[in-house]
């Protein structure tokens, strides 16, 4: 556990939590832990950890104490071991468990099943075949919902696990019961393939099928599910994984390369072009670009030099700079953004799954009707036989099998049919906060724009042309590795193919470059570099450079041969799709709003482009979860569409998050939603496939209990057939797939 200064008599402690099988566990443990003194807990289903804050004399054992008699567990995180040069070990599948149970349950449920439906294969004993088969599966396959129900009972609530357990353990009881002291373990007794209601001997039948076929179907839902929720810690190492591995560090004058974590606040090191800066620090020599639009979402490069600031992970685009450390580890800004990130996931918090929702109120009711159909049949003097046959058979048919299919495969057709259209849902729980959205927040650089600097015009001086000024221009700036100055470059190789050599290139720091092509001595840079060689602007590009910078674009000039020759206009631009996307927010009743760290200017620019009239710029990484908190606490259901590690804490904070994936990987881990395309078009069409499925998920799970609730009259009044009993289970199962299945028709606007 990472030891963090307190003030005396508070702290605050991370739990990793065990048996959690649901988000109604999570809300059951986070009450225990709260009915304690001076203790605020939130627990994550998601991440299976509890943060807790405590004040006065609380220990680590008495909150492990608390959760394990809520009846689960709880252990401080294991210390992180320091790398080695050794190969890593594998870290272990946490699903791995999940999905031998599952494999196995399958291969032993799929004879029990055919024996059971399929009358040519109920060969002399078959049953007692059938009982081997099924036993496996109904003790060890379903021992997680058992341990689940079991806990359940001790608190007075009911899940869908306690659902599971009680139909399948009624199933498979009476199954023995039958088996043992009925008739129905005779040689030679079969399931006859009729569907007849009529009052018959309940001794004389067996539900092994729907024991072990509920068992395996709801394995499966859960695997699924499980391997989804697998990712949900992957933000923060992403995160973390962003910063240099090594450094070169100048000790008494000598350089040498060590690995970052030696790193000490006051060492000197260097960061040559291209490098990432090792961590936070103050420049003592040399003059640069630094590209931090990762972490500020500050399109253009912040020109930095002696004595200025500089962030940890932000990339050095220029000359060659020496650093001071000033904050190295846990204090840096890149860590700090980490703790954001996993302070919002924390607190999140998590949708009930609906199908725990309808088993906390179906529960009771089930267990009322079956104890209601025994004594009636006992008060109206029927045998006792007769009565816990109807008793035991309206637990049984209780029992939905397709309860198990009506999240997975809804979820397994949209998610499928998102990823043909460049859209990543992660799981579930990403759903239920679609169909409530009414705000989407927009960062502005790599979502709404390119992300890239573009060049938008050449500005020509009377009696110039165009082509040549941005002939030369391009020319010159190809040798220099500013974005601004590639941006200008690649835009004259577009227009010209080829670019004429330069002579004397030279780079004036701060202001521009200057150097000869074709003969003539150019200048490109600052208005102020043109003067100081008595390059005056004349008013037409004057003007224009003035409307460029109140724009919030970078306006450069350029001259040659003792005279300003003409402006060449550079910016982020917008995206085609992007005016087109925001429209299409607003026909799903969304109202955007443009987020972005980028200055005000250039923010109400791309703004009134696009038609957001809402733009809040100049925000910190801190300001943007602060501001998506704001937003929530007025009420309004927000999404975030964003794409750089300055997004990633506002993703995981926002009701739900949608990344660009061509965006930073953490702000992809931190999201619900991953746009591959990096349209942002695609964001209104995630929104609507996941309502879409969310609809098509309420819609399976109704059905689910619809096809079992029709038979519980016929159970209540002892006319349950076995084979009703399978048919409502298959039939409900193959409405539930086919229902998911009309999710493959669902068709992107963008196409």
């Amino acid at each position: 556990m990472t030891t963090v200064t307190h003030p005396p008599g508070t702290g605050q402690v991370e739990l990793v939590i065990g048996g959690m099988t649901c988000a109604s566990c999570a809300n059951r443990i986070e009450k225990k832990l709260n009915k304690l003194d001076g203790v605020t807990a939130t627990v994550n289903y998601a991440t299976e950890k509890a943060r807790v804050d405590f004040t006065g004399d609380v220990s680590p054992e008495a909150l492990i104490a608390t959760v394990e008699q809520a009846g689960y567990t709880a252990a401080l995180p294991a210390p992180k071991q320091p790398e080695t040069e050794q190969a890593p070990i594998a870290e272990a599948d946490p699903t791995a468990s999940l999905r031998t149970r599952l494999i196995v349950s399958a291969v032993l449920t799929v004879p029990v099943i055919a024996m059971a439906m399929i009358p040519a294969l109920q060969f002399t004993n078959w049953q007692w075949l059938s009982l081997t088969l099924a036993a496996p599966v109904v003790v060890w396959g379903a021992l997680p919902f058992h341990r689940a129900a079991l806990t359940n009972l001790r608190h007075g609530t009911a899940t869908m696990d306690t659902l599971v357990s009680m139909g399948t353990l009624a199933a498979f009881g009476w199954s023995l019961y039958a088996l043992f002291w009925g008739t129905a373990g005779t040689p030679g007794m079969t399931h006859p393939f009729e569907f007849t209601i009529a009052r018959m001997d309940g001794t004389g039948s067996i539900y092994l099928e729907a024991a072990a076929g509920v068992t395996t179907f709801i394995l499966a839902g859960r695997y699924f599910e499980a391997r989804s929720k697998r990712r949900a810690g992957a933000a923060l190492k992403a995160l973390l994984e962003l910063g240099a591995k090594d450094v070169a560090v100048l000790r008494g004058g000598v350089e040498t390369r060590i690995p970052v974590e030696e790193l000490a606040v006051g060492d000197e090191f260097i960061v040559r072009p291209g490098e990432k800066i090792a961590t936070d620090g103050v420049i003592t020599e040399g003059t640069s670009a630094v590209d931090a639009s990762m972490l500020t979402g500050e399109s253009v490069p912040v020109e930095v030099g002696v004595d200025d600031d500089v962030t940890g992970a932000t990339v050095n685009v220029g000359g060659r700079l020496v650093v001071r450390a000033t904050r190295i580890g846990a204090d840096t800004q890149l860590a700090q953004m980490a703790r954001l990130v996993e302070d919002a996931q924390t607190g999140k918090a998590q949708a009930q799954r609906l199908a725990d929702r309808i088993s906390g109120i179906f529960v009771p009711i089930v267990i009322a009707l079956a104890v209601a159909t025994l004594g009636f049949w006992l008060g109206t003097g029927g045998s006792v036989a007769a009565a816990f046959t109807a008793a035991v058979a309206v637990l049984i048919i209780a029992c939905p099998c397709a309860l198990g299919l009506a999240t997975p495969t809804a979820l397994m057709v949209g998610t499928g049919r998102g990823a043909q259209l460049g859209i990543l849902i992660k799981g579930p729980e990403v759903l239920e906060s679609t169909r409530l959205v009414d705000t989407i927040v927009l960062d502005k650089t790599g979502t709404v724009t390119t992300g890239k600097m573009t060049l938008l015009d050449v500005i020509p001086a009377e009696g110039e042309l165009g082509s040549t000024v941005l002939e030369l221009a391009g020319a010159l700036e190809d040798s220099s590795e500013h974005p601004i100055a590639q941006a200008i470059a690649k835009g004259a190789r577009d227009e010209f193919g080829t670019l004429s050599q330069v002579e004397g290139f030279a780079n004036v720091e701060g202001l521009g470059v200057q150097g000869v092509v074709d003969g003539h001595a150019v200048i490109v840079g600052r208005a102020r570099l043109l003067a100081d060689w008595s390059q005056a602007l004349d008013e037409k590009l004057e003007t224009a450079l003035a409307q460029a910078e109140s724009a919030g674009r970078t306006a450069v000039a350029v001259g040659w041969d003792g005279k300003a020759r003409g402006v060449l206009v550079v910016a982020d631009a917008v995206k085609p799709s992007s005016a087109r996307a925001i429209a299409q927010f607003r026909e799903l009743g969304l109202t955007p709003i443009l987020l972005t760290g980028d200055n005000a200017r250039a923010a109400r620019a791309i703004g009134d482009e696009v038609g957001i009239a809402e733009v809040i710029a100049e925000v910190l990484p801190q300001d943007k979860v602060d501001t998506v908190k704001r937003l929530q606490a007025e009420g309004k259901v927000v999404a975030m569409v964003g794409d750089g590690v300055n997004d990633a804490a506002a993703l995981a904070q926002a009701d739900l998050g949608l990344s660009m994936g061509t965006g930073a990987d953490v702000a992809i881990e931190a999201s619900d939603l991953t746009l591959v395309r990096g349209d942002l078009r695609a964001a209104a069409d995630a929104i609507r496939l996941s309502r879409r499925t969310l609809a098509t998920i309420k819609g399976n799970l109704f059905w689910a209990f619809a096809y079992n609730v029709a038979a519980i009259p016929l159970a209540m009044a002892g006319l349950l057939n076995p084979m009703l009993a399978g048919a409502a289970m298959a039939f409900s199962s193959v409405f539930v797939v086919s229902n998911s299945l009309r999710l493959r028709r669902f068709k992107s606007t963008a196409q």
